[in-house]
């Protein structure tokens, strides 16, 4: 490791290369409703997500076990582990089946809001990270953008897209919770980026498995070559690859500035949808994304940190 690279890392900053990864990631996630939409055109939703949680979890497993690391949370911490699989398993009902009503285009900008609930949250529970004015700006201009988004209107919209869009802001706030919870209660604990991970996609699949048996059993599943292709992409490319190496980026540098990022996700699955789902994008989905996408970087956005004289 460079001096350059030690000294990134102390500072929090990110350097030019894994600023590149992470504006690869964040192509990556925008591509990921819109292959959820596909992939729900012949795999039922909650069959889609259970088999996704349970592929990845199988490949972390074997990959970790080539690395030498263990993926089990402690026996003592197993109700965290379980209470992180649980919040992973309803963001995934939520994010898969509503896109069943609504269109991706719309879906990544309320599930990408997640930023806002966790500044919130935070203000609420973390005494350490309170709000302040420039971030109380963010989350005004990021709740302004989600009721341009719940206003902008296409003929193209299923007529009860309002339940798919209820959905999607569901699915956010259990990201943000699950997110919360692993900075509150598992955070201070000596746990690995493996073993995090792990637990969200193992524990996460009786919930999933659940869901799928109450109210999707029994659905025919049709295979297609954009869907196999769609879903592999999700089990192998997003839950498995992406997640490994945002949580690798997590352990190195501030999260703070690494959250910063994430408004480009929301832009490149609007961009996504348009072009290969080529779903309507009416200008007040486009004001939406840019007041969610300012709103989520003010937010995050790291400190000024003074100049030495």
């Amino acid at each position: 490791m460079t001096e350059a690279q030690v000294s990134d890392e102390a500072s929090g900053a990110i350097p030019l290369t894994a600023s590149l990864i992470l504006a690869g990631l964040c192509f990556l996630w925008g591509g990921n409703l819109v292959s959820i939409k596909i992939s729900n055109q012949g795999i039922p939703p909650l069959v889609a997500a259970t088999v996704r949680s349970g592929l990845a979890a199988l490949l972390l497993w074997v990959y970790a076990r080539a690395k030498r690391e263990g993926v089990l949370f402690p026996r003592r911490d197993w109700h965290h582990a379980t209470a992180i699989g649980l919040l992973f398993g309803l963001e995934f009902v939520f994010l898969y089946w509503g896109l069943t009503f609504t269109h991706a285009s719309r879906g990544v900008i309320f599930v990408y809001a997640h930023p806002f609930w966790v500044a919130l949250g935070a203000h609420l529970l973390l005494p350490s990270d309170r709000l302040t004015a420039l971030k109380g700006a963010g989350l005004v201009l990021a709740f302004a953008g989600l009721v341009a988004v719940f206003g902008a209107q296409s003929e193209a919209l299923h007529p009860q897209h309002w339940i798919g869009d209820f959905m999607m802001l569901g699915g956010g706030l259990c990201w943000a919770a699950t997110t919360l919870y692993i900075k509150k209660v598992v955070e201070n604990r000596e746990l690995t980026h493996y073993q995090t991970m792990f637990s969200q996609l193992f524990f996460s699949v009786p919930v999933l498995g659940v869901a799928w048996l109450v109210f999707q059993r029994g659905e025919p599943v049709l295979l297609t070559t954009p869907v196999v292709g769609a879903f592999v992409y999700q089990c192998v490319v997003i839950a498995f690859f992406s997640y490994l190496l945002w949580f690798w980026m997590i352990h190195r540098f501030s999260v703070s500035r690494l959250a910063a990022f994430t408004f480009l996700a929301p832009l490149f699955g609007v961009v996504l949808s348009g072009v290969v789902l080529r779903e309507p994008i009416p200008l007040l989905l486009w004001i939406g994304l840019a007041f969610v996408g300012a709103g989520i970087y003010l937010v995050n956005r790291p400190p000024a940190v003074a100049k030495r004289t």
